[in-house]
């Protein structure tokens, strides 16, 4: 298949030309293994170099494909009905994607091989009445059972229902109350916006004016088919208990309705405006808001509802930064497809991509490296942010995960892009060590009291945002996480910052975290596998010895959830079933996280090590890539997850680059 990002049918970017002369990689520098595996890993990691670099965009970054679910295609399309900008062929196109990704049960899933999922399967159901699809098609009649099997929309989550009520199918009335005074809660009052994590803060913003404002544009037809019962369509449900939290949230929440029926008119008015102003004021260079869709989508609205044209600067950008997130296909008939990201992940993918090549052996100076490196400075982030709410005499110095979202860098980007930077040889090293001093100094100063890191705020971690009515999808708090803690710590280690006492608690917390299996959870990655393949080479690379009690218990998990062909796998329903937890199919990325774990352990020689090296080997493509449909990256644990097309390429690269040549730089040992 054929793809590109702008919805033009144009094609991607032109990728730099590889140098062919210079992309040999070095010889293994690590102590001889078995010949066959050896022999294995130096073939798989060359092909896998040169696919890579392949792919390299001229201006010297990598970006995958970021794959999540229909939704993100439902919303889209519903979106451009709602504005009146919708066409004919975006439309088929998209609805193409959305019929293709249908189960056989007639449901759509969040995540390959997952169950059907009802909010999923009711707006991808939508989506496709809107392109004209005969509600009594074979396709579209089952999926209308499995739904009112399922409790119908009324068992459907709050956006999902937000997004029916803008069309008539559902009443506002019946949706949780979230006003826009909410602006004025001072910064310290509990669920003030800034105790919602940021992209659950771009997102209730704007929805405060939509839900204040409750507009209806008629739908073109009834959903009657998609409720248990059309003439009651909402059931009345018992309230908790008021002594509980549940109850209290769902007493308030009436509380709020009868708000909103007698609110205040200047505060509501001035409200308004401020939550239109806060939106404005954070919209990128690009027109998009924190680099990310679900945010843009309902910006677009509020702003549109508050009187702005669609011809306006803002929302004409924000439209065409909209566009930039369509992937479009040629399908197997010829016709075009269309798939909308929920984000992209230029630099996220670029700095991994650097780590892989250089650990692989691609010489530090390789022209494909500085390229990278030098896109990645000029990406660097030097005005405040939203974080400076809880930080605000920090110097700013972070990356973020996008082109452009200069408002929210967070930390797990900025440890590894210096983490990658400190891997390349730059002409100009010392505007590298300024901006390396500087991301340093950024994401050791957003470390939370606890002593660890979350992803883009410090001492996010309230749990009563996530108690609302309104938040009954994914998590909307930001606490430490493990992964994240890892990768700074292992930043620290590479700067030769083991023994900072910010990064020895960080090891603290890290090994307070361990699980009694000997696994970490994974907040950003599908889920132990991630959480242990980032922790075990943060503690090694600080300093800890693999003889370390910690270590060697995730040695001995690892190899006790090692799948019969070599691999490792997870799947996304141990977020939600231990039983699941280092269970699922085997893939090119989670092999390659349990490797970098096991080989960061000193476990080389070991049978676990050799036979996950040669399923790496014996699973890769001619053309030096894995095919990887599972998806093994985390937005929200289990709620939402992502498939990052670079994964199967970058980290298998890493842990076969690592077996072959060894650690990255490694630290003095630590006592104890």
């Amino acid at each position: 298949m054929t793809a590109t990002t702008d919805g033009t049918g144009a094609p991607p970017p032109r990728a730099a030309e590889a140098d062919t002369s210079t992309t040999v990689l070095r010889n293994p520098t690590a102590p001889p293994g078995p010949p066959k595996i050896q022999e294995a890993a130096a073939r798989a990691a060359a092909r896998a170099a040169e696919h890579l670099l392949a792919r390299q965009d001229e201006q010297g970054w990598w970006k995958g494909d970021l794959e999540t679910n229909v939704t993100m295609d439902a919303e889209d399309l519903l979106l451009r009905r709602f504005l009146g900008v919708d066409d004919e062929r975006t439309t088929a196109a998209a609805a193409r994607w959305i019929r293709a990704q249908q189960r056989p049960d007639g449901t759509w899933a969040t995540f390959h091989g997952g169950p059907g999922e009802l909010s999923a399967s009711i707006e991808a159901y939508v989506a496709l009445r809107l392109a004209g699809d005969d509600p009594a098609a074979p396709h579209m009649a089952a999926a209308a059972a499995w739904i009112r099997e399922h409790g119908g929309i009324a068992a459907s989550r709050v956006f999902t229902r937000v997004w029916l009520a803008l069309f008539g199918w559902w009443r506002w009335e019946d949706l949780p109350e979230l006003p826009p005074e909410i602006m004025y809660l001072p910064k310290w009052f509990p669920l003030n916006i800034y105790d919602f994590g940021q992209w659950a803060r771009q997102t209730i913003v704007p929805l405060t004016v939509v839900s204040a404002l409750r507009p209806v544009r008629p739908g073109p037809f009834a959903l009657d088919e998609l409720h248990t019962d059309p003439h009651r369509p909402n059931p009345p449900r018992p309230l908790a208990p008021a002594a509980s939290w549940d109850g209290l949230f769902q007493r308030l929440d009436k509380a709020l309705h009868a708000y909103h029926r007698l609110p205040l008119a200047p505060l509501r008015r001035a409200a308004l405006n401020t939550a239109a102003r806060w939106i404005i004021e954070r919209q990128e260079n690009d027109g998009c808001w924190g680099g990310i869709q679900p945010p843009a989508v309902y910006s677009v609205i509020a702003l549109h509802l508050l009187g702005y044209d669609l011809e306006h600067p803002v929302l004409r950008e924000g439209l065409a930064s909209l566009d930039r997130f369509a992937v479009w296909h040629t399908g197997a008939d010829g016709e075009p497809v269309r798939m909308i990201e929920a984000c992209q992940s230029p630099v996220w993918d670029t700095c991994l991509a650097v780590t892989a090549l250089a650990d692989a052996g691609l010489p530090a100076d390789h022209p494909a490296l500085v390229r990278a490196a030098d896109w990645m400075l000029d990406e660097q982030i030097t005005r405040p942010g939203d974080w400076t709410v809880r930080r605000p005499h920090l110097e700013p110095g972070g990356w973020a995960f996008e082109f452009h979202n200069d408002t929210y860098p967070d930390i797990d980007d900025t440890a590894e892009v210096v983490l990658a930077l400190k891997r390349v040889h730059h002409p100009d090293p010392d505007r590298v060590e300024v901006a390396v001093r500087r991301a340093a100094r950024w994401a050791v100063g957003m470390r939370s009291r606890n002593g660890a890191w979350g992803a883009f705020d410090a001492d996010n971690t309230s749990t009563l945002p996530n108690r609302l009515p309104f938040c009954d999808f994914g998590e909307v708090v930001d606490p430490p996480s493990a992964d994240v803690t890892a990768h700074v710590v292992e930043m620290l280690a590479f700067l030769g910052k083991q023994h900072d006492p910010r990064a020895r608690r960080g090891i603290e917390w890290l090994l307070a975290e361990q699980e009694e299996s000997g696994a970490w959870f994974g907040r950003w990655g599908v889920n132990y596998v991630y959480g242990t393949g980032s922790v075990v080479p943060a503690l090694t690379a600080a300093g800890l010895p693999a003889s370390h009690p910690a270590v060697r218990r995730a040695v001995a998990w690892l190899a006790s959830v090692q799948n019969p062909d070599g691999g490792w796998g997870e799947d996304l329903r141990s977020y939600r079933d231990p039983a699941w937890i280092g269970r699922g199919a085997s893939t090119a990325s989670q092999t390659a996280w349990a490797l970098m774990a096991l080989l960061a352990a000193g476990e080389r020689e070991s049978e676990a090590v050799q036979r996950g090296v040669l399923f790496l080997a014996e699973t890769q493509g001619e053309d030096g890539a894995w095919d990887e449909p599972y998806f093994t990256g985390t937005g929200f644990p289990w709620d939402f997850s992502i498939n990052y097309h670079l994964y199967r390429q970058v980290f298998p690269l890493t842990a076969l680059g690592r077996y072959l040549h060894g650690e990255p730089s490694a630290a003095p040992r630590l006592e104890g």
